[in-house]
């Protein structure tokens, strides 16, 4: 039996190292997806900035996932693909933005992620002709479909 122990626990010993490198190589690939994946997801955001300034709406809906919602400050909810081309188009028929997007933090676990991120600049309003600063602060839900992060949930408020 005294013998017997010693053996029991040199079995577990060698069969914990043995899986070190395993969960090392597993946690170097994680890291690496995860900034693979932080690096789509500043993609997608920056191409969302891009159909804002360019008052895209088919652009910025492809950027969501067909049952994404977009709550935009002081307007009702837009659910679904083709509410939110419709809110979008609404929008861009009343403003056109010029702005620059400042990412805060983007968190990935596993096919979902969060964005927060600020924006700034100006916003010019069709019906006055008038210039207007501009500047807010977002929340991104992001969700991976297919290998490509959409935007599941998007809101924003003013700042100021």
């Amino acid at each position: 039996m005294k013998r017997l122990v010693p053996a029991v626990l040199l079995v577990m010993l060698s069969a914990c190292n043995e899986r070190k490198p395993e969960n090392l190589n597993n946690a170097k690939e994680t890291k690496i997806m995860e900034k693979q994946d932080k690096q789509q997801i500043e993609r997608l955001l920056n191409e969302y900035k891009n159909s804002l300034n360019t008052s895209d709406a088919s652009i910025a809906q492809s950027l969501y996932t067909k049952d994404g919602v977009f709550m935009p400050t002081g307007a009702p909810s837009a659910i679904g693909s083709e509410n939110i081309l419709k809110s979008y188009e609404f929008i861009f028929s009343q403003i056109q933005l010029n702005i620059e997007f400042y990412i805060d933090e983007i968190v990935v676990n596993g096919d979902y992620a969060f964005a927060r991120t600020t924006s700034k600049g100006s916003t010019l309003i069709h019906a006055s002709g008038a210039t207007v600063p501009e500047e807010n602060r977002e929340l991104f839900v992001l969700h991976k479909e297919g290998g490509t992060w959409r935007i599941a949930r998007y809101m924003f408020n003013k700042m100021k």
